[in-house]
């Protein structure tokens, strides 16, 4: 069942200046709705609300009024090596951040009709060639055990009667962040290829259908718990790379071996050599339409 939110909604996001986020907040603005940005500094106009969320505390009363609350902050999975302590902030900037902000929204006398909070399809784990959709239970290791944290400490909205959302993020394909960010201009270079063996999955979403997705996911009020936001068919590395080879009409001869990326990655090589073979059932399910369900597609999308 669809309830698309009222004309002029006030809509709260975290993470607004994120790749995600600000592109969200330009969709949701564009469409006449009011955003609001939750930010750490001073408010500095009336359409931001002061957050800390390490220290657990949010101006809930600034949240008064909203339709909805979308919370898109964490540190960047792919902005550093995995040291100790940064494993530390990608864990605590979701799961500290999260349980505060789901308390101030049960704190509220009229709660938002939905609390729509990101999580990652990094809860599967690696899964190999295996297709997983939302029913699979959570992988082994860092990655989904943030994720089950993360989504956990969404209780407070959840027993305050909120309905609340899981958005499972995969690979983004954009110009301006995440992964594709950094693949963009090595193959524009033509020094990209495949990486590792070239046989794990890739589950990628074009932005363009990402903000789209979350926009379904706040106007579907059938909708609540965990829903993968990836494109119909995850590819091999070894078939994107002959995507962008295509698209971009660049060579692709330039095989990164798996121990080269481990060592120059560190933690993180998981996230470039894992498998992740991750299906939007409840998506499709609920009626979403892809813009750009294909590799091609979507990379074209982002170039754009």
């Amino acid at each position: 069942m669809n309830s698309p939110l009222a004309p002029g909604s006030r809509i709260a996001i975290s993470g607004a200046s994120g790749l995600i986020g600000s592109a969200l907040a330009r969709s949701l603005s564009a469409d006449g709705h009011e955003v609001v940005r939750i930010v750490r500094r001073a408010p500095r106009s009336k359409d931001e609300v002061r957050w800390d969320p390490a220290a657990q505390r949010v101006d809930a009363a600034g949240l008064a009024g909203c339709a909805a609350v979308v919370n898109l902050a964490g540190a960047g999975i792919a902005s550093r090596r995995w040291t100790e302590d940064y494993r530390r902030q990608i864990r605590d900037s979701r799961v500290l951040g999260t349980a505060a902000l789901a308390e101030a929204v049960a704190s509220l006398d009229t709660p938002p009709r939905v609390f729509l909070n990101g999580s990652a399809i990094g809860f599967y784990g690696d899964t190999g060639d295996r297709a997983v959709d939302e029913t699979a239970p959570p992988g082994d290791g860092f990655l989904p055990s943030v994720c089950v944290e993360w989504e956990e400490a969404a209780g407070a909205a959840r027993e305050a009667g909120v309905r609340t959302v899981f958005a499972r993020t995969g690979l983004v394909v954009a110009r301006e962040g995440g992964a594709w960010a950094k693949l963009f201009p090595l193959f524009k270079a033509g020094l990209g290829g495949r990486m590792g063996d070239g046989r794990q999955y890739w589950s990628y979403i074009a932005l363009h259908d990402e903000v789209a997705a979350l926009r379904h996911l706040l106007d579907t009020e059938s909708l609540s718990g965990p829903v993968n936001l990836t494109a119909p068919e995850p590819l091999t590395n070894a078939e994107v790379t002959e995507a962008m080879g295509r698209v971009l009409r660049r060579p692709t001869l330039f095989a990164v071996p798996a121990p080269v990326l481990r060592t120059a990655l560190g933690g993180m090589s998981g996230d470039v050599l894992g498998s992740q073979r991750v299906l939007p059932s409840r998506l499709l399910d609920s009626g979403f339409a892809f813009a750009f369900p294909s590799i091609d597609a979507a990379l074209r999308s982002a170039l754009r």
